[in-house]
């Protein structure tokens, strides 16, 4: 359904319980400027609690990819609940849980088709960082510039963010070096093409792989995402993660995808790696798994798992609510569905349709610096002229505020928060499609 502003949003309602909010959260949780607060959520609509009706552009951090409250999601939900709520996951197993091991086995690109299940992306990362440990015995890992793996201490000291990052650097041991992402739409002063944009960004991890191992902590990981989500949607040219892949092979170090925001789908095939046809020894994903429930997973190739050793009852990485039987259930029936109907292909297709209109919007606004992405995860970077190509971030934050004001819920992101983000559920229609483009049309003519 199309969007429906019956109040100006934030509502008095909303105002109201934000209020309340402000007195009982941390006051660095939830940004109170512009926020509205949800009542409920079908489809690719959200309504708050002041009756607007939204399209949701965000698919809530990429998370609800078939769409909010995916019926056959709800329905595994549903009869999971009569059977078991809560299980022992790392004692006594449930059979659900088993069932979705196997399913990522068989999804999952290559090898990778031994599991660690996690809570949230982190979970998953976290999980990682310790299989290339127990496997390389190497703590260095290296990381890139903007990326983003999550905000617990482990993956708090992979970021690209000094911002997530600098208040807690005195308790992060973590030993990490940091280089660029290869960003093809801002070459580095002296870079002319992207050949040499690829060589210099694969010369300066080799330099910090060995500059680690002279500190004494070799590197044993590299931590990459294959298109920059967070960061900008940022899609690193040709050649760069098969380049990362053979380093990785010549320094002995795992190579380790964070695909929690772009796997099941969102570019256009099952996991983003797959478009450079390159497999990495672990492989991190979450949001779209379940399509609502918390639940992630760590799947790497049987040579990098079985360094962790045979549980003898106690397992050396484990928690309360490992393979929840609910959100094992909801990922189970995510999965059945991505597959039966085929997604990732529908969303190739879609991604296909979309980008001459976005680049269309590109040619007549002069700050759209750039149309970036694939399938059904986009960013339009706003700059300030476009000879400088400098981020304009102000503007990408009007932009969110004027869209919400229509109707259109959507996420800045990149490091200056400059890129309009367009992640949507996979189930929009093409009148929705017809009446955000032209939604967009209007509301970039105003920023």
């Amino acid at each position: 359904m199309l969007p429906e502003v019956v109040t100006p949003p934030p509502g008095p309602a909303s105002r109201a319980l934000l209020a309340r909010l402000a007195a009982v959260e941390s006051p660095n949780v939830t940004a109170q400027q512009g926020a509205i607060c949800w009542e409920r959520a079908e489809g690719c609509n959200v309504w708050d609690v002041d009756g607007n009706r939204y399209l949701d552009l965000t698919a809530a951090f990429a998370v609800a990819a078939l769409g909010h409250r995916p019926p056959n999601q709800l329905q595994a939900i549903a009869e999971q609940s009569t059977l078991l709520v809560h299980g022992m996951g790392d004692v006594h197993p449930s059979a659900v849980k088993i069932e979705l091991l196997e399913a990522l086995a068989r999804i999952a690109p290559g090898d990778l088709s031994i599991s660690i299940l996690g809570s949230n992306g982190a979970d998953a990362i976290e999980a990682a960082l310790k299989t290339a440990n127990l496997r390389t015995g190497k703590p260095g890992v290296v990381t890139f510039s903007g990326g983003y793996h999550g905000l617990s201490y482990g993956t708090l000291a992979l970021s690209g963010r000094d911002d997530f990052r600098a208040p807690f650097a005195r308790q992060l041991t973590l030993p990490v070096a940091r280089v660029p992402y290869p960003d093809p739409y801002r070459l580095p002063p002296g870079i002319a093409d992207l050949d040499q944009l690829i060589t210099d960004c694969l010369a300066a991890v080799a330099v910090a792989m060995l500059d680690l191992e002279t500190a004494g902590t070799p590197c044993g990981a590299v931590v990459v995402e294959p298109m920059q989500g967070r960061g900008g949607m940022i899609l690193p040219p040709s050649g760069f993660l098969s380049g990362l892949k053979d380093l990785c092979s010549a320094f002995g170090a795992l190579l380790i995808f964070d695909e929690i925001y772009t796997g099941f789908g969102r570019t256009g095939r099952w996991f983003a790696c797959e478009h450079d046809d390159v497999i990495p020894d672990l492989l991190c994903v979450g949001k779209a798994l379940t399509g609502g429930f918390p639940l992630s997973a760590c799947v790497g190739t049987p040579s990098a798992m079985e360094a962790w050793p045979v549980s003898q009852g106690e397992a050396l990485h484990t928690y309360t609510y490992l393979g929840h039987p609910l959100g094992c259930a909801m990922a189970l029936a995510m999965l059945r569905t991505l597959e039966a109907e085929n997604w990732p292909g529908q969303v190739a297709e879609a991604g296909e349709r979309l980008a001459p209109r976005l680049q269309a919007l590109a040619t007549k606004y002069a700050v759209i610096g750039e149309v970036r992405g694939r399938g059904l995860m986009w960013g339009l970077d706003l700059v300030a002229d476009p000879v400088s190509r400098m981020p304009d971030g102000t503007r990408a934050h009007a932009l969110v505020a004027g869209l919400l004001q229509q109707g259109l819920l959507t996420l800045p992101c990149g490091t200056a928060g400059h890129v309009l983000a367009l992640s949507p559920p996979f189930t929009m229609s093409d009148e929705e499609w017809d009446w955000v483009l032209a939604t967009l049309d209007a509301v970039l003519a105003t920023v």
